[in-house]
């Protein structure tokens, strides 16, 4: 079962998370979706990702964004939702793993690429990057993104807008497309699962 926990962010606030420690000294954050459109650490495709590092037996830490659950502060439209990220990367390494990712689903994969120069982790994954929602500021390398994934049904990651991204992020990322999976993921959990499984 995992723990629940909380750390703290910029400006005193505090952030509610769930701790699952494992036994290979690697750990992963992982990210959730958009606050505004009901996304939180519980969600499906957010679970999905943990289960493929627990079947690993690595540490994960999902945690809800600022204004999320029972965590303090308000959505911040991606700037202190960065912070949050430092905050529980932060957390992570005074449990003195030797290796920290971060995983990050729709809106939290694109509050990863915003502060990607921020966070030193070993490798990054993004699940379904929202191109088509949401503007990517950053064009800077992301020399540490190891895999992308998105569906080839996905209207707010399509594959084609998401292809060109990964070219400019990092060309030796592994971009891999699930035909028939939209940005949800319905029906394709298991498949995600394996692929990141196979990543980690």
């Amino acid at each position: 079962m995992p723990e629940r926990i909380e750390f703290t962010s910029d400006n005193g606030i505090v952030l509610e998370g769930l701790l699952s420690e494992g036994t290979t000294g690697r750990g992963v954050i992982l990210t959730h979706p958009h606050p505004l459109y009901g996304g939180d650490m519980t969600n499906i495709v957010v679970e999905t990702i943990q289960k493929a590092y627990l079947r690993k037996k690595h540490t994960t830490l999902r945690f809800n964004f600022r204004g999320v659950g029972r965590s303090a502060g308000t959505y911040d439209d991606g700037n202190g939702e960065q912070a949050d990220v430092v905050a529980a990367f932060d957390f992570l390494k005074r449990k003195n793993l030797q290796a920290i990712d971060l995983a990050g689903y729709s809106f939290g994969a694109w509050v990863i690429a915003q502060m990607i120069d921020r966070t030193p982790a070993d490798a990054v994954f993004m699940v379904s990057p929202p191109a088509a929602m949401m503007k990517f500021e950053s064009k800077a390398p992301i020399p540490n993104l190891k895999l992308v994934v998105t569906g080839s049904r996905d209207e707010f990651a399509p594959p084609d807008l998401v292809g060109k991204l990964v070219q400019t992020w990092n060309p030796d990322a592994a971009f891999t497309m699930i035909p028939g999976a939209d940005h949800f993921f319905y029906g394709f959990t298991d498949k995600l699962t394996k692929i990141i499984q196979n990543n980690v």
